[in-house]
């Protein structure tokens, strides 16, 4: 299995310099490329995000991208204000595919991007990014434009947490990776199998089912492996991450909704408890601890390609 990977990375593994955008540009003939930004409460930073895009892949003398959406998923700050502000076409989460209630979670949002985007290509950028740069959108689809037989291509980059490099992803190496190496060891060789940057064929997504929840990266990576194979998935390596880093208990939450995604995938239908106790310290700063159970998501969306209205606009 080390030697598949190994073989994989020769092939699959690139940095965004191995595409110049003129190379891009000439492979693209006609395909489309939508860019989704995922958004709850982010106003900070998607307006610098969505600046970027249509500054540098949106113009008449770069034009990559053909639609850049985000999706707002609730917010109850300025987000959707500001990402209008600078040129991104916005849509509220519940305005999709309304007869189906809306469950918390980005990979609801994700799933219901489909449906509200029209490329051939779909590139998902997280929202909350820092110091953004246009290589994130254009080193992830150019793999998809220039080579056919690519079907799925993952962002790699360097995630520092403060001012240590390389801490950030603590997931990624506490549960995700041990969990990949242990069950899908032809995915060891992602470098990021959970970060929120990557773009595939929508004839792909479409096909996938969507966990709803923080599941949904490691999800998409494993059911593409099956759908489409090893050599159908790539990465790119696009630089440096910075992001807003979440908490300890967070990030709890995180993982075990990326364990019962894995489990789920291993197993249908087993889940023991999809519930999460955590303890906090007392709020009246008495002694003792207080637990607090959070439910695991246990949602999956069905393949985009099930749903009817979906099916209709593909007809039409």
């Amino acid at each position: 299995m080390l030697d598949e990977v190994e073989r994989w990375l020769g092939r699959r593994s690139w940095s965004v310099a191995d595409r110049p955008m003129e190379q891009i540009l000439a492979a693209k003939r006609g395909t489309t490329v939508s860019v989704v930004l995922p958004a709850l409460d982010e106003e900070a930073t998607v307006g610098d995000i969505v600046s970027v895009i249509r500054r540098e892949l949106m113009s008449e003398a770069v034009p990559l991208v053909d639609e850049l959406v985000v999706v707002d998923s609730g917010s109850t700050d300025r987000t959707a204000e500001v990402a209008a502000a600078a040129g991104a076409r916005v849509v509220a989460r519940d305005a999709v595919l309304p007869r189906i209630p809306a469950l918390p979670g980005k990979g609801e949002v994700l799933w219901r991007s489909l449906l509200a985007t029209s490329g051939d290509v779909v590139c998902f950028v997280d929202a909350d990014l820092r110091d953004f740069s246009a290589d994130f959108v254009s080193g992830i689809v150019g793999p998809l434009l220039t080579d056919p037989d690519v079907e799925f291509v993952k962002a790699m980059y360097d995630r520092p947490l403060g001012d240590a490099p390389g801490q950030g992803g603590r997931v990624t190496e506490l549960v995700a990776r041990p969990l990949l190496n242990l069950h899908w060891p032809q995915l060891a060789g992602f470098v990021q199998p959970l970060g929120g940057e990557y773009a595939a064929r929508r004839t792909l997504l479409e096909r996938l089912p969507f966990p709803v929840g923080y599941g949904v990266e490691l999800g998409l990576l494993v059911d593409a492996l099956h759908t489409v194979g090893l050599d159908a998935l790539a990465q790119v390596d696009v630089g440096v991450r910075k992001h807003r880093h979440q908490g300890g208990q967070a990030l709890g939450r995180m993982a075990a909704a990326i364990y019962r995604t894995a489990q789920v995938r291993l197993s249908r239908g087993h889940l023991v408890r999809p519930e999460l106790t955590q303890f906090e310290r007392a709020a009246d700063g008495g002694a003792g601890f207080v637990p607090r159970t959070y439910p695991v998501d246990t949602e999956e969306r069905p393949p985009m390609a099930e749903i009817a209205e979906y099916a209709r606009r593909r007809v039409a």
